[in-house]
C-alpha cells in the first residue's frame, strides 16, 4: 500500500517572473530526485486570474503564491482558490513583508508566509509540512504577527493576547496549528465536538480573529519566539 509519505505532492507555482517559475521548478525537481520528497509541479501561472483558473483545473495540493501579480493581489486569488476548494493549501512565497501584508495573508486563509530568501531545503520542507496540514511562518514574519496580536507596541495592560488563553484553549490551538480537524481534536483531547467548537469560539474572540489559519499562524509565531 502507498503510504502518505510516498504520495506525490502536486504544486501550482504562481509568480509573474518566468525566471522565478523556472527556478522553482528546477529546485523542486532536484529536491525530489535527491531527497525523495515526491514534489511535483503540475502547472504554473503568472497572474491572479490564471492562478484561480489553473487551481480549479489542476486541483493541486499546494499553491506557491506570490503576492504582487500584474492583474491584482495573490491574496485575493488565495481567497478565491480556497472558496472553490477548501482542501487546497496556499503557501505565500514573496519578497515583501509588513504588518498589513502578514495580517492580510492570515485573513485570506493562507497556510503559510515565506520570504524568497529561504533556502531550497527550507522551502521544500515547508511545502511538505503545509501539504500535511501544518501552518508555516517565516521567522522574519514572527515579529510582524506578534505585533498584530499584541495590538501594537503598547498592548492593553502590557499583556500578550495569547497569554489570555486557558491551558485547554492552548492545547486546542496547538492541535489546530497541526492541521487537525475539530473531530480529530475532540478525539485527541477526549472531548465532544461541541466542546471543541466552544473552545475555538473563545479562542477566536480572545485573539480577535475569524479563521483557523490565523489562529494557527499566531500559535506558530509564538513558538518561534521561544526557541
Amino acid at each position: 500500500m502507498t503510504t502518505t509519505a510516498q504520495k506525490s505532492i502536486n504544486i501550482l507555482i504562481v509568480d509573474d517572473s518566468e525566471l522565478v517559475r523556472t527556478g522553482l521548478k528546477t529546485l523542486l525537481d532536484a529536491h525530489a530526485r535527491t531527497a525523495g520528497t515526491h514534489l511535483h509541479m503540475v502547472g504554473a501561472a503568472s497572474t491572479a486570474n490564471s492562478a484561480v483558473t489553473e487551481s480549479v483545473r489542476l486541483k493541486p495540493n499546494v499553491v506557491l503564491m506570490d503576492i504582487r501579480l500584474p492583474d491584482g493581489s495573490g491574496l485575493e486569488a488565495c481567497r478565491k482558490i480556497l472558496a472553490s476548494d477548501p482542501d487546497t493549501k496556499v503557501l505565500i512565497l514573496t519578497s515583501v513583508i509588513d504588518d498589513n501584508l502578514v495580517y492580510d495573508a492570515m485573513s485570506s486563509g493562507a497556510h503559510g508566509y515565506l520570504l524568497k530568501e529561504i533556502n531550497a531545503q527550507g522551502l521544500c520542507q515547508a511545502i511538505v509540512e503545509v501539504a500535511a496540514g501544518k501552518f508555516i511562518l517565516d521567522p522574519t514574519a514572527t515579529a510582524h504577527v506578534l505585533n498584530l496580536v499584541r495590538g501594537g507596541s503598547n498592548p492593553p495592560n502590557g499583556q500578550d493576547k495569547l497569554a489570555t488563553l486557558s491551558a485547554q484553549e492552548r492545547c486546542v490551538l496547538a492541535l489546530v496549528s497541526e492541521g487537525k480537524t475539530n473531530k480529530e481534536i475532540a478525539e485527541s483531547m477526549v472531548l465532544s465536538d461541541k466542546t471543541v467548537k466552544n473552545y475555538l469560539s473563545n479562542i477566536f474572540e480572545k485573539l480577535k480573529i475569524s479563521r483557523r489559519s490565523q489562529a494557527a499562524v499566531l500559535y506558530a509565531s509564538s513558538r518561534n519566539t521561544t526557541r
